[in-house]
């Protein structure tokens, strides 16, 4: 299974190593089966926005207006990241992660039988604020079970669950259009599917080692919180679990880095069907199918860029996300001067997986992880993705404002400006704070 150590750690016995490595196995499994699923009700707006434009049309839904259907949901989101996140850290990472599945089911339910502007924006933030608790208790589980040693293997098996989720949710969403099914026939299954995933991890899924009979693993030693006395327990207050974040620049740089590569990946996730649709003259199901590609290319960033830190650049992410930054304000620049064709959009779409969703992924990912340690990784990865789903919004609503008023190409070149403040803080990342210390790591070795 990627992300388990192979090595066997001097506190277990080979018998204890082979029972844990089950145990790891298991819980990354069911990890990565339950995000999946959250995509299921979150793909499933984007993937039906043409039908509900169709239909609605009339009463002054359009483009921008999804778009600030969408946007509103992503602040609710980025709230929710940060409290949820800390709830996450005071109460276990199971119980919010089960929680925010329940929790959507029923938003989705409700929002296929709503009628309105103000209704489906009002159930959709709601929707992206339970959905909010998914992230942050994986991340809390994850840091429970897995040894530091490992997160840069482990985050990168458990990251695809987003792009596994995001491909399975347009490709069988998509089906259900081709058959003629309408969009609220579509949240409904989208509902029913999730519902089940559910209750396959309120089963199966365990929130820490010790609740099967072994010890926690070692964390960073050089995450926020390695100068208290316990780290494995819950915060003692607010005040001992957030304040290390606020006076660390290194985070404070991925906080940056979070809003730029979280803007563009927003905005491709939602607007890339409609934007497909319109452009190909194909219909909707062909659009939202072919969108999958973006999150394919994903995968292959995601294990290239996880493999490449850990196994050449002994740990070091900033050099990947600045490089990647820049060759992906090229690739949105060219989207943006007009270059169309019958498969260039499909070249360009793929290269922005490529290059956008591995970076993307150490940010919330291991990062949040080393930051954050036993004590606080639902909140490291609250703040990063709380701080980029903020950039998210302004991406969202943008986007369709310039796409309906402008054009996709006005659109585009707002975007490839973000990769390109992105790529330059990566830059000053790398040069002030990962090269010294790659440098000084080196030197004592």
């Amino acid at each position: 299974m990627p992300g388990l150590d192979q090595r066997l750690p001097n506190y277990l016995t080979p018998l204890q190593f082979k029972n844990l490595s089950q145990w790891q196995t298991a819980t990354a499994i069911s990890l990565f089966v339950g995000y999946s699923g959250y995509y299921l009700c979150r793909s499933n707006l984007a993937i039906a926005t043409p039908l509900i434009i169709q239909e609605y049309a009339a009463a002054g839904l359009n483009k921008e207006v999804m778009g600030q259907i969408a946007a509103m949901g992503v602040v609710f989101y980025a709230v929710g990241k940060v409290v949820n996140g800390v709830l996450g850290d005071f109460i276990g990472g199971k119980k919010v992660f089960v929680l925010g599945m329940l929790g959507s089911i029923l938003a989705t339910v409700l929002f296929g039988f709503g009628e309105g502007v103000l209704f489906f924006g009002a159930i959709w933030a709601f929707n992206r604020l339970i959905q909010s608790m998914g992230w942050g208790g994986l991340l809390k589980i994850t840091a429970n079970w897995f040894s530091y040693k490992s997160y840069g293997k482990i985050m990168s098996f458990l990251s695809l669950s987003f792009l596994v989720g995001d491909i399975v949710a347009k490709l069988l969403l998509g089906h259900f259009l081709n058959l003629g099914m309408g969009w609220r026939g579509l949240f409904y299954v989208a509902a029913g599917l999730l519902a089940l995933i559910a209750l396959i991890n309120v089963i199966f899924l365990k929130n820490s080692p010790e609740q099967v009979g072994f010890a926690a693993p070692p964390t960073n030693p050089n995450n926020l919180h390695a100068q208290t006395t316990n780290q494995t327990a819950a915060p003692t207050s607010l005040r001992e679990l957030l304040t290390p974040y606020f006076k660390n620049v290194s985070f404070q740089l991925v906080l940056v880095m979070s809003f730029g590569l979280t803007a563009i990946r927003e905005a491709f996730n939602f607007w890339l069907p409609t934007y497909l649709f319109e452009t190909s003259h194909q219909s909707e199901g062909w659009a939202s199918q072919i969108s999958a590609l973006y999150p394919v290319f994903g995968m292959v960033s995601i294990l290239a860029t996880g493999y490449l830190s850990d196994t050449f650049l002994k740990g070091g992410r900033g050099r990947i996300i600045w490089v990647a930054s820049l060759l992906l304000a090229l690739v949105l620049g060219l989207m943006a001067a007009g270059f169309t064709g019958e498969y260039l959009p499909l070249v360009f779409i793929s290269l922005t997986g490529l290059l956008l969703l591995g970076p993307y992924s150490f940010l919330a990912g291991a990062m949040s992880l080393d930051a954050g340690g036993h004590k606080g990784a639902a909140t490291a990865a609250g703040l990063v993705d709380a701080v980029g789903y903020l950039g998210g919004t302004l991406a969202l609503w943008l986007t369709g404002f310039l796409a309906e008023h402008a054009g996709w190409n006005t659109a585009f070149l707002f975007l490839a400006g973000l990769a390109l403040i992105t790529a330059i803080t990566a830059l000053y990342y790398y040069r002030s704070q990962e090269l010294p210390a790659l440098q000084s790591r080196t030197q004592e070795s």
